[in-house]
């Protein structure tokens, strides 16, 4: 009977830790039964998504209810700000992305502006950001990361890693920076398929690796894998399930002692090579110490099968028990850090403690009762637009520009979005110059797909027909990776000299139009700052 119930205790242990490494997504904004009943068999760890978040007081309710069942429970959100938002997936970011904050260049802002961010998700009960993104975008064709790295420039893009790491973690929220070892100098999404990149150890060493060494040196508490194969480190398996890559790379050489987890596994990339149970299990055995699932893929069953999948391998020796326990026993650590730093930053006055000014809206301290959470996020602290507006690069034609005085015609030409960013989330400069300029309308125009000559004519003879005698605005993002839009944008102009561009991605064509406007990033307080300068005036004026 003593072996049999030791049996049992020790078969009970082993599905609480294959339980305590999985972060599962869910539907809805309040938490599901299963969801609820998992986190009492030892599920520590949820991710959030836009369709889990509708308002600040919603989702403070959610995270208390989920709280309820497991107070150190970590809470994770994909909350990038700019393109990659799920706290305004609505409405757009109140702050813009890393390649305006990349642009800008300044240290300060960056740290101020996660620090921000942090606030609010503290507020609500958030306690771990999947962010920021690490990666160099070195590859300007790059389809997936793009403006949501600080830039191009390896030494740029560390030190911005550092002050948005060191700025979200003041705030009480762990940060985690992706997508290691480095997506940068991708042509292909993993969401997809698999990206490659060939680049030789020195390279790698001196680009990729840079901002993350440097990240980690400043105490990032999490890293995010890569579903990336770099021949250089590992010819055969990528990043997230590669041992030389997570264990021998990034903990042995860089010295990483913080939670790894890894990116989303129903990601194509892992999913339609090793299937999300037997990825999941290489990934722990390789060092992750946290398996990411629920972008997609958000039901009871895909916990249970994933938790499963771990224990049997475990039974099988597959995996070893010690590497399942250690990976449960990192989360935990880092649960337990969050709930320190936030009962610390509960504190009254722990915040001016710190000799920092509260931000607006905001009490003496930064924990979930100190902020109010009653007000629309665009009510809160400004400094994203702030941010936002300072990123703003325009170039004048050749020609006198005269502000837009009446209501203009928007040109919105969209390509698609890829999966991180999403297509629910508005972006433009529209629903700022409506506000400005009432009576402003806009139209979305998409490649066709068919190649034809006559598309680009047709486009374009729709915009000017629309139009009339309307001053047009033209919205692109990342005209330089679509041929279809810059021929479009090419004839309007022809037709049209006096059109005003606005660029809202990686800024890399030859400014065009009567004044082009780069915002180095599409977030909802990126097109009003553009809105501003397209009419002359303040859009809270």
């Amino acid at each position: 009977m003593t072996s049999l119930t030791s049996g049992l205790r020790a078969t009970d242990q082993l599905s609480r830790d294959a339980l305590a490494v999985l972060q599962p997504g869910f539907p809805g904004t309040t938490a599901p039964e299963w969801l609820l009943r998992l986190i009492g068999e030892g599920l520590s760890g949820v991710g959030l998504f836009g369709r889990n978040i509708a308002a600040p007081g919603q989702l403070t309710a959610l995270t208390a209810q989920l709280r309820a069942e497991r107070d150190d429970i970590l809470v994770a959100i994909d909350e990038e700000s700019g393109d990659v938002t799920r706290l305004e997936v609505r409405d757009g970011s109140s702050f813009p992305g890393n390649y305006a904050l990349g642009i800008v260049d300044d240290t300060d802002l960056t740290h101020d502006v996660a620090r921000e961010l942090g606030r609010r998700l503290a507020a609500c009960g958030v306690d771990f950001n999947w962010a920021p993104s690490a990666d160099v975008n070195s590859n300007p064709d790059n389809p997936v990361i793009g403006v949501r790295s600080f830039g191009a420039d390896a030494a740029l893009a560390a030190r911005h890693t550092v002050a948005y790491v060191e700025g979200l973690q003041s705030s009480g929220v762990a940060a985690c920076i992706k997508h290691f070892p480095g997506h940068g100098d991708t042509n292909v999404d993993s969401h997809h398929a698999m990206p490659r990149i060939d680049a030789d150890l020195d390279t790698l060493h001196a680009r990729e690796l840079l901002p993350f060494r440097e990240a980690i040196a400043a105490g990032s508490k999490a890293v995010m894998s890569a579903h990336i194969l770099l021949p250089a480190l590992d010819s055969e398996r990528p990043a997230t399930l590669s041992p030389q890559i997570l264990t021998g790379l990034l903990r042995e050489e860089l010295g990483f002692g913080g939670l790894i987890v890894t990116d989303g596994m129903e990601m194509q990339a892992i999913s339609s090579v090793y299937g999300i149970e037997c990825g999941s299990v290489l990934a722990i055995a390789a060092g992750a110490d946290a398996i990411c699932v629920g972008g997609g893929l958000c039901d009871e069953d895909t916990v249970l099968r994933l938790r499963d999948a771990l224990v049997q391998a475990v039974r099988d020796g597959d995996l070893p028990e010690e590497r399942l326990a250690d990976a449960a026993a990192r989360v935990r650590t880092l649960a337990d850090w969050t709930r320190t730093a936030r009962r610390a930053l509960a504190e009254p006055g722990a915040e001016t403690q710190e000799g920092t000014a509260p931000g607006a809206g905001h009490t003496t301290g930064t924990g979930r009762d100190n902020l109010r959470v009653d007000l629309d996020w665009a009510d809160l602290a400004d400094i994203g637009l702030v941010a936002a507006r300072r990123a703003i690069r325009v170039t004048r034609g050749e020609q006198p520009f005269e502000p837009v005085a009446d209501a203009p015609y928007v040109a919105a030409f969209a390509p698609v979005a890829n999966i991180a960013v999403g297509d629910e989330t508005p972006w433009g400069v529209a629903p700022a110059l409506a506000e400005m300029l009432p009576g402003t309308t806009t139209g979305t125009y998409t490649d066709s797909g068919t190649g034809e000559p006559g598309e680009t004519a047709a486009l374009v003879g729709n915009v000017l027909g629309k139009a009339a005698d309307r001053r047009i605005v033209a919205v692109v993002r990342d005209v330089h990776r679509h041929p279809w839009m810059a021929a479009a944008l090419d004839a309007l102009i022809a037709a049209r000299p006096d059109t005003v561009v606005v660029e809202m991605g990686v800024n890399r064509a030859e400014p065009k139009g009567a004044l082009h406007i780069a915002t180095h990033g599409a977030a909802r307080v990126c097109g009003r700052a553009a809105a501003e300068v397209i009419t002359g005036k303040d859009a809270g004026a």
